[in-house]
């Protein structure tokens, strides 16, 4: 796992280290011990996965409130993907910036997002699936949002958002 600066004190770009031969390749997509060199959480609670039919399917801007934040590291294992997260750590000094990256099956960069980001992705293909272990379980009552059209991030997403969920729809602004 190779990790890349990204503009946020804790998340990551990562590249795969592949070991290949005429059959493929290998290559972690989690290692407790690397997590724990570069200071991150290294513990998996759950991994999600979720799949979008659709070109231009938007969920989030999703995270989960203390004590049960979350990191996760997101791979896009089919099709491609806008994905996004935002610093809602009030102590940092990126507070509220965002930054979007393009993940796909063919290079498959993956996304630290550290505890206290809010995230989101669009698809930017039909058919896209995207694997994530998360380091805290679901916790309804922990679950919070952002709308993802929120005019103080004044996120640039690659599409028109169709497809969100009414919860994604109903998020507050962050002024609000």
């Amino acid at each position: 796992m190779k990790f890349l600066d990204t503009k946020f004190k804790d998340a990551y770009l990562i590249e795969l280290v592949k070991i290949g031969d005429e059959r493929g390749y290998f290559s972690r997509i989690w290692c407790e011990k690397t997590l724990k060199e570069k200071g991150l959480n290294p513990n998996i609670a759950q991994i999600n996965t979720s799949f979008n039919a659709e070109k231009g399917t938007l969920r989030g801007l999703h995270y989960q409130k203390s004590p049960h934040e979350e990191a996760k590291i997101i791979s896009c294992i089919k099709g491609s993907i806008f994905d996004v997260i935002v610093d809602l750590r009030q102590e940092s000094p990126t507070y509220l910036q965002w930054q979007g990256f393009h993940l796909n099956e063919t290079e498959r960069t993956m996304l630290y997002v550290p505890e206290g980001f809010a995230h989101g992705y669009q698809a930017t293909s039909d058919d896209t699936a995207i694997i994530y272990p998360a380091t805290e379980f679901y916790s309804p009552e922990s679950e919070a949002g952002v709308r993802w059209n929120d005019p103080a991030l004044n996120i640039e997403w690659p599409l028109e958002p169709i497809n969100l969920s009414k919860k994604d729809e109903l998020w507050s602004n962050l002024n609000t």
